[in-house]
């Protein structure tokens, strides 16, 4: 993206919370049950403010995002829907979300770009930070 064609002003979002995982198909330790405590940033990205002076209200996407990641996404297990373990932890009760690809940080970040775009957010780009020193992004 050339510099020009850059929307003039941006703010960026962080929200906090805890998920689970694993990943098949998958050699390292990552393909145990395991957790993370996550840091998504949510970058907003517009032409022109708005008659308060602000390009998006922070508060405004803390409510639609936070509220929708502290529902579907915090303190549970994000499996793919093959995972051999989905079976069992669905007997126990425990709080799922499923994927039909595998739950990488990649695939985290779009999931959430995904459904902030469909709350009309003007999202541009999405950082998960799965630990405090490694992040995926994700933008279109």
């Amino acid at each position: 993206m050339e510099e020009d064609s850059l929307p003039k002003y941006q703010v960026i979002k962080q929200i906090d919370f805890c998920y689970g995982h694993r990943l098949l198909h998958y050699e390292g330790k990552c393909r145990h049950l395991h957790g993370h405590n996550g840091k998504v940033e949510l970058v907003l990205a517009v032409e022109s403010l708005d008659r308060r002076g602000m390009a998006y209200d922070f508060t405004d996407i803390k409510k639609a995002v936070k509220t929708w990641i502290d529902e579907k996404l915090d303190h549970r297990m994000i499996l793919h829907e093959g995972d051999p373990a989905l079976p069992v932890l669905r007997e126990m009760n425990e709080p799922l979300f499923v994927l039909k690809e595998n739950p990488t940080a990649e695939n985290i970040a779009r999931l959430i770009f995904n459904e902030a775009k469909e709350m009309g957010l003007p999202i541009q780009e999405v950082r998960l930070w799965e630990t405090p020193d490694s992040c995926a992004t994700y933008r279109p």
